[in-house]
């Protein structure tokens, strides 16, 4: 599965393949860049080095020692890749952190740490580099950590009742090769081994003009920035960008049917690579569903003599799912596309919580700042963000659009011309500069939304669409720490920058030790022009996870995104004929 990279009428120059003789019979095709990358940061971690790194520990010497000296068993210890990031090194080594675990009674290694151990490998020499033993905290129980349905013990609840599922008619959606076809919309699904999922070439049949227009040539997660918020030596490192230094496509689990996926979904298989470039196989990497939600409209008027009016239809929408393991966390990540032309993003949170042991077993004996929440005996749950910033090429209706920022103010009536003392009005301004653009979500009312100024309604309205963002979350970092330098795309919710084919990773191209000099914010800068151009927008959402007990052992979805809604895009509600799906008999069963 690949993604669509090709975009005809940009003006940025494409590298263009030029012949290459072969190399020992090796490779004879086209190349197309031979650029070699001078800046800071190194590529991602690959799986077959950090399976090296992790085995390290185990033969060496003073790791031994210390294994001893806690009472453990060597063979039960499971050991895990960390990034280092970056903290004012004036040089950078390509190393990486070791953290171990007991697996000991429990698969749910994540809730027993090590503690008190520092184990730096250097990946290029692949040799530990740095150890130090310190304070020894008590290793967490195994017992109440188990999340296997096997390992359970009864009661079992809350009860569940099972659903059947049934379309005579089969899906409502096809799929040909990559591309997908549903009520009104057509977009094709790519899959890139950093990106994940990525969708473009999403657009929407018109039946008022009888045609598909346009909204998104493209849009994927550009990066997630979590960064825990723990400044002692054993956690301050952590401040992880996914997508850069671990890859998101290799990231991407095979998903579960009916768990992950309903009954109705079908599923797209896909490819990964090793190292060495070599196929990996991944089955059930993408579903597809419809889903029933609620009420699509309605309306009941009573307000007619004799008469009773009652219209309501039912909603359904149609799903893109993928699932993204990186270490101890899972995000669930949606497309949802519904026939009223929306495009709803969104994730879900799941999976296990950073976890730092301590000797410490009920909150009375708490002295100092955890930085986290005491969930279990000898267990915090350290506190910490996930930020996801989307990449979102949008081409309303044609590549060229505008940046809308709406404001609603309020004006007092001074003059006694009505009873009324206030209302209130819109104030709109089209954002010149990617400046300009920068916006952080607040409590002040208004809209955000992107234009097409070429393209009109029959009353005269720029067709577009608007951003409908979930509750924004901030960074609460100084802007001078050296994890939000790196993350400095965080610094705002909405960016808006010009198309260019080099702009793809927010965090960077290298991310993993890279210093902030290569990011969204820089690129930013050069305060391009923005009107009447082929623009991009990168929109940040986020959580700021404070853990609580019911996160514990694994924690339920935790969920958020956002809506890129039509704004007079449509002449009128573009589901006004549409039709409720009709009442399906079961085979075999009676009325």
């Amino acid at each position: 599965m690949t993604s669509h990279s090709s975009k005809s009428g940009h003006a940025t120059k494409a590298n263009c393949p030029v012949s290459s003789p072969s190399l020992d019979g090796l490779w004879a095709g086209p190349v197309v860049s031979d650029n070699v990358y001078k800046g800071n940061g190194f590529p991602t971690l690959s799986v077959d080095e950090q399976s090296i790194a992790i085995e390290l520990p185990k033969k060496y010497p003073p790791f031994i020692a210390s294994v001893k000296k806690r009472g453990l068993n060597l063979s039960e210890i499971v050991c895990s890749t960390f990034s280092m990031g970056w903290f004012g090194e004036k040089e950078s080594r390509r190393t990486v952190r070791i953290d171990c675990f007991m697996k000991e009674s429990t698969v749910n290694i994540y809730v027993r740490p090590i503690s008190g151990l520092t184990i730096v490998v250097d990946l290029g020499r692949m040799k530990i580099v740095e150890y130090h033993d310190r304070e020894i905290e008590t290793v967490p129980t195994a017992e109440n950590n188990e999340y296997q349905v096997s390992k359970q013990n009864p009661p079992f609840g809350p009860k569940q009742h099972s659903l059947a599922s049934h379309q005579p008619q089969g899906p409502g959606f096809q799929i040909n090769g990559h591309s997908v076809s549903w009520a009104n919309w057509k977009f094709h699904i790519g899959f890139d081994v950093r990106a994940g999922v990525i969708i473009s070439l999403a657009s929407t049949y018109d039946l008022e003009k009888h045609k598909s227009r346009r909204v998104l040539y493209k849009g994927y997660i550009s990066e997630l920035f979590v960064p825990y918020q723990d400044p002692s030596d054993e956690f301050y490192f952590k401040t992880f960008f996914d997508a850069g230094e671990f890859e998101f496509g290799l990231s991407t689990v095979s998903l579960i049917p009916n768990p992950d996926c309903p009954p109705n979904a079908e599923f797209i298989d896909t490819y990964t690579h090793s190292a060495e470039g070599a196929p990996i196989p991944l089955k059930n990497a993408v579903c597809i569903f419809e889903q029933y939600n609620s009420i699509m409209w309605r309306h009941i008027e009573t307000g007619i003599s004799d008469e009773f009016i009652e219209e309501s239809r039912t909603e359904v929408n149609l799903i893109v799912r993928s699932v993204v393991t990186v270490g101890n966390y899972d995000n669930i990540i949606d497309w949802e596309f519904k026939a009223s032309g929306s495009i709803k993003p969104s994730i879900a949170l799941s999976g296990i919580l950073e976890i730092k042991a301590t000797n410490i077993k009920h909150k009375d004996e708490i002295k100092e700042d955890l930085h986290g929440t005491l969930v279990s005996e000898n267990s915090i749950g350290v506190y910490h963000d996930h930020f996801y910033i989307y990449y979102l090429d949008l081409d309303i209706d044609g590549t060229h659009n505008s940046f809308e920022k709406t404001s609603l103010k309020t004006v007092r009536i001074t003059d006694g011309s009505s009873k009324r003392k206030s209302y209130w009005i819109i104030e709109t301004q089209t954002v010149k500069t990617e400046s300009d653009a920068k916006i952080t979500i607040g409590l002040a009312p208004g809209e955000l939304a992107f234009v097409n100024p070429n393209k009109k309604t029959v009353v005269g309205n720029e067709v577009g669409y608007r951003l409908i963002p979930a509750i924004p979350a901030h960074p609460l970092l100084t802007e001078d720490d050296y994890p939000q330098i790196r993350g400095a795309f965080t610094n705002y919710n909405v960016w808006v920058a010009p198309y260019n084919r080099t702009e793809k990773w927010a965090g960077g191209l290298y991310v993993d030790h890279s210093r902030g000099d290569d990011t969204l914010a820089v690129w930013t800068k050069k305060n391009r022009d923005i009107v009447n151009k082929d623009i991009v927008m990168w929109h940040v959402v986020g959580i700021h996870h404070v853990p609580a007990q019911e996160d514990f052992p694994i924690m339920p979805l935790l969920s958020t995104g956002f809506e890129l809604r039509p704004t007079n895009f449509f002449e009128r509600n573009p589901v006004l004929k549409i039709l409720s799906p009709r009442d399906v008999k079961w085979p075999g069963c009676p009325k």
